[in-house]
């Protein structure tokens, strides 16, 4: 197995991909190929102290770079020696199992959709972070970001990709699908999540997912389904919405801890469950967010990402690679083509 990481990419590259492909490749003993400026790859490991390349690690030299505000279609075919879309070209030439960058989103996606292809049949990538919820597990959100105005045909593709990803990724059995919705009736919602709603109820009776209906926003992180399938605007919204609610909370709860002298003392007593929750909601241990739908993994890390959130996200893509379920995601695509097609005869 061997991972690809843009260096170039994120608000701290190259310091940031660069050292957390390091520590990466010491913790996980996982081949590395670093992809940027060679130059600025060197500069950073002499800024450091480090004379050697660690054992497993390479540089692919790559000259251009891919801004955050560059137009992603224009980056992807007129930026192909960047290091985002080197990388990309890469990974689609089976040089590796897998991509992490935290260079542009829309990019990022334009070029995973037309270098390393969608799987056969799926009409949309989808960004599917997987966020704790309080059952102790965690729920998928798809989309949340990636595609902000959807078909019908698109959410219950999400679905599929949702409930294979669960499975492999969390071992569930029969993960529970939901719709967001304003309210838990079919009747609920616009056009779009209606008729979703009827797809997604179809596959379920076909035995494709277990679509248990729609889901409110505020249910999500109570842990009332194991997937939820919505647009991406809808999904950004809901995603950043909890996001916001766990730092406010989180910021509350200091100020008031640090309040008087016995809310000190009560806090000797909890630091260590409090630490446990902000460690479980730092996108830094998670490390980034797969496109699901895309032949091979490729993550996008956040922006910001430090060297500790990009050595978490080769361990994201190593599962991502080791879990892959894109041949039994296009086998799923076949039989609910071939059940349509029964069912109109």
């Amino acid at each position: 197995m061997r991972i690809i990481i843009d260096a170039m990419g994120g608000d701290n590259a190259p310091l940031a991909p660069v050292m957390g492909a390091f520590a990466a490749a010491k913790d996980f003993n996982v081949p590395i190929t670093l992809v940027g400026r060679g130059e600025k790859i060197l500069e950073v490991m002499r800024s450091q102290g480090i004379s050697d390349l660690p054992e497993g690690v390479e540089i692919a030299n790559a000259d251009e770079v891919v801004d955050m505000h560059d137009d992603p279609a224009t980056a992807v075919r007129k930026k192909k020696n960047s290091s985002m879309m080197l990388g990309l070209k890469m990974l689609s030439e089976d040089q590796a199992d897998a991509f992490i960058s935290a260079g542009s989103t829309g990019a990022l996606l334009s070029g995973a959709t037309l270098i390393v292809k969608r799987v056969k049949g799926i009409r949309r990538a989808a960004m599917g972070p997987a966020m704790p919820n309080k059952k102790g597990g965690k729920t998928v959100f798809l989309d949340c970001g990636a595609n902000a105005e959807c078909t019908p045909e698109f959410l219950l593709q999400f679905g599929l990709i949702g409930s294979l990803y669960a499975k492999k990724n969390f071992g569930l059995e029969d993960p529970k699908v939901g719709l967001l919705n304003i309210g838990t009736e079919d009747t609920k919602g616009t056009p779009l999540q209606k008729e979703a709603y009827a797809l997604l109820t179809d596959a379920c009776e076909k035995g494709l997912l277990n679509f248990v209906g729609n889901v409110e926003a505020r249910d999500v992180p109570l842990g009332a389904v194991d997937v939820v399938v919505c647009d991406g605007f809808s999904g950004n919204v809901l995603l950043k919405s909890i996001e916001g609610t766990a730092m406010f909370m989180g910021s509350m709860l200091k100020h008031k801890v640090f309040k008087g002298f016995w809310a000190k003392i009560g806090y000797l007593f909890c630091h260590k469950g409090v630490k446990e929750i902000k460690k479980m909601l730092d996108y830094r241990e998670i490390g980034g967010t797969q496109f699901l739908g895309i032949r091979k993994p490729v993550i996008k890390a956040h922006g910001s990402s430090d060297a500790l959130a990009f050595r978490n996200a080769v361990k994201q893509a190593m599962d991502a690679a080791k879990n892959d379920f894109s041949a039994e995601l296009e086998g799923d695509l076949k039989r609910l083509t071939v059940k349509e097609n029964e069912d109109d005869q």
